[in-house]
């Protein structure tokens, strides 16, 4: 039986954390913190004096509950009242935005014939939010770590992550929660499972003498404790917020929407500008895309866009489309191929010709591994430390593993090349930039020192590997 690796039990840690932030950001501007996660326990457990009556609760669980057990205990009392006194805005917010994801919950679940109250447990996994990534690169609305992604079918690369797709992974978390399940026997036992790993839970098991989530309950990590009687009062409060004076400000909906299919290069930036949408809109639309463009291999991928846009984006396809598909080497590639003069640059060790560039700014993203530091990060990329800071709106120095930051590259490329009336101009010399493979380069740095990416530099130079040797000349540019 395959395990879920989260560490210190990562549907309880993000469900806490988005309890105690005011925005709602994407990934890379999140920061978590595991001390902040242990305070807020611990003062829950602390929580002594009940202002809601325990046979109000009592009664309500009872009428709520259907095939998953909504079992009454002091813990779920406790979050009950955490969430109505300390954290009403989280409360509010889930109200408000529930309405985006739960009819494909609700539709997925009753494909898969499970409980329909499985969708409040996205709430405490990630805050409605798809674009998130926990401190130990858990990611999406159900929190898949990488490797259990892949196995349930995500494709996961530079340009789209499939756990930030909320139909991929909805549909992938009906069928690993059935599959825990289906194991147990018992829901409450598939929720833990769910949340620190089945292997766990059945270490639990064995210690404790006991199949049952309460009896294993003092056997269990803090966190996994905690996540079975948050998901019992996150349910309670999705019923009865009113009765707790909660309300939604603003309900959000999902936008109206069309498709389009790309195939081949295509720069998300471009296309975003010329269709008359923001990055914002496209990515809300398209969570799973965590780049600016999406590479050459691209095949029959769909994209949502917004339906005022869709009108505009079909009478103007062929102009839109042309200009989002120039790749920065398709100039090169064209002249090459009529059979212009091409000649090329000087060498340097380790540096390109500059002439005949132009300096402009890419956004790459690194994701933060284990051991690295905010300053090593900067080298890598020579940039400073407060410019990732303040690309990143880091307040400190910390960094936690996972972290997706975004880092501005300035790169030096080709301009761009009109269109030659005559036939002078159409033979026009261009210069090409090399790089001579230095001691300790690599195809990644190579990439990311001028500013493109590693399957392009392969690509054009007919790599079938991402080997090079040393004093091997590289075209860049």
């Amino acid at each position: 039986m395959m395990e879920l690796k989260r560490i210190a039990g990562i549907g309880m840690l993000m469900g806490m954390f988005w309890l105690g932030t005011g925005t709602s950001g994407r990934s890379q501007n999140v920061e978590t913190s595991t001390n902040t996660v242990e305070e807020e326990l611990l003062q829950v457990e602390a929580f002594a004096d009940s202002t809601v009556p325990e046979m109000v609760i009592r009664e309500r669980l009872a009428k709520l509950q259907n095939e998953i057990p909504l079992r009454y205990h002091k813990v779920t009392h406790q979050f009950v009242e955490h969430f109505i006194y300390r954290k009403p805005d989280f409360v509010k917010r889930m109200l408000e935005q529930m309405h985006l994801f739960f009819p494909l919950y609700e539709q997925t679940l009753e494909k898969y014939g499970m409980p329909r109250e499985l969708k409040f447990l996205s709430l405490i996994e990630s805050g409605l939010n798809p674009r998130i990534i926990s401190y130990a690169g858990a990611g999406g609305l159900w929190q898949f770590m990488p490797a259990t992604g892949r196995e349930y079918g995500m494709h996961q690369d530079d340009y789209i992550d499939e756990r930030f797709d909320p139909v991929k992974s909805t549909d992938a978390a009906c069928r690993y929660l059935k599959r825990l399940y289906n194991a147990f026997g018992d829901w409450e036992m598939a929720l833990a499972a769910y949340n620190v790993g089945p292997g766990n839970v059945k270490r639990a098991m064995r210690r404790s003498g006991s199949s049952s989530f309460w009896g294993i309950y003092n056997f269990l990590p803090k966190q996994t404790r905690h996540y079975v009687p948050q998901f019992v009062a996150m349910t309670y409060l999705m019923h009865y917020h009113a009765d707790h004076g909660l309300f939604p400000d603003v309900p959000e909906f999902p936008t109206v929407s069309d498709t389009i299919q790309v195939s081949g290069y295509f720069n998300l930036m471009t296309f975003a500008k010329l269709g008359g949408m923001t990055m914002d809109e496209l990515y809300k639309l398209n969570p799973m895309l965590i780049n600016t463009e999406l590479p050459s291999k691209t095949k029959n991928c769909v994209l949502r866009v917004p339906n005022h846009c869709y009108h505009y984006l079909t009478e103007n396809r062929q102009m839109i489309w042309d200009s989002a598909s120039k790749s920065p080497f398709s100039a090169v590639g064209a002249l090459a191929s009529n059979g212009s003069v091409l000649e090329s640059g000087e060498e340097t060790e380790g540096e390109a010709d500059e002439t005949d560039t132009v300096l402009k700014t890419k956004k790459v993203y690194h994701t933060v591994r284990k051991g690295e530091t905010l300053g090593k990060i900067a080298s890598r990329y020579r940039v400073s430390a407060s410019e990732l800071k303040k690309w990143n709106k880091l307040r400190s120095n910390s960094i936690p593993r996972g972290k997706r930051l975004v880092v501005l590259k300035e790169f030096k490329a080709l301009p761009q090349v009109a269109a030659a009336p005559s036939k002078a101009k159409a033979q026009a010399k261009i210069k090409i930039r090399y790089h001579r493979v230095q001691h300790g380069d690599t195809l990644s740095t190579i990439a990311e020192r001028y500013g493109i990416d590693v399957a392009r530099l392969k690509k054009i130079n007919r790599l079938r590997s991402n080997m090079v040797r040393k004093g091997q000349k590289l075209l860049v540019g």
